[in-house]
């Protein structure tokens, strides 16, 4: 269903057991994308409208400007194939409902990036910092999750950002 800039894959119910088990997953229909040679990968345009997305830190609040991923076609193809992402973006993959088992893997995608898992309330659950550009190893949230947010390799150290802190975007409830 989605090949994120990561690809991810649902993980059967029993989550990281069966990570643990054998690396098994229910990848839905048509989420299979092939391997693209680097230098000649294409992928998705950039998503628009951009959307304005708020990080509540221990330092303070990071403001970012975000694509939204919110079908099965721009969460398969998330950032595959881009040469870059600027220090004040990122790319939010909305899952529409929350979601147990997601782990994200790096398919085409030529550029090392950061992976915070976000809670259905919009609070960040989990992060996998500096995700290898092109590695296909599952990077499993650890948890229920509504969202993904990613970002430019080293951004979420940088930014000061740790579970537990708020994103603040329109998907998530205010409260």
């Amino acid at each position: 269903m989605c090949k994120t800039s990561l690809a991810w894959r649902a993980l059967p119910r029993r989550g990281l057991a069966a990570l643990a088990a054998g690396l098994l997953f229910a990848v839905p229909a048509g989420a299979q994308i092939a391997r693209q040679d680097p230098a000649h990968c294409h992928g998705q345009a950039e998503l628009r409208p951009l959307q304005p997305l708020q990080i509540h830190t221990d330092r303070g609040v990071v403001k970012l400007t975000v694509e939204f991923a919110d079908t099965d076609r721009t969460r398969e193809y998330g950032l595959m194939c881009r040469k870059a992402v600027a220090p004040d973006h990122g790319m939010l993959f909305d899952f529409r409902h929350p979601v147990d088992g997601i782990a994200f893997w790096m398919r085409n995608t030529i550029i090392p990036l950061d992976i915070v898992y976000i809670r259905p309330d919009g609070t960040v659950l989990s992060i996998a910092r500096n995700v290898p550009a092109l590695d296909e190893t599952p990077v499993p949230s650890g948890g229920r999750i509504r969202a993904v947010l990613e970002l430019a390799s080293g951004r979420a150290a940088q930014l000061g950002i740790l579970p537990g802190d708020r994103i603040v975007h329109r998907i998530f409830r205010r409260g």
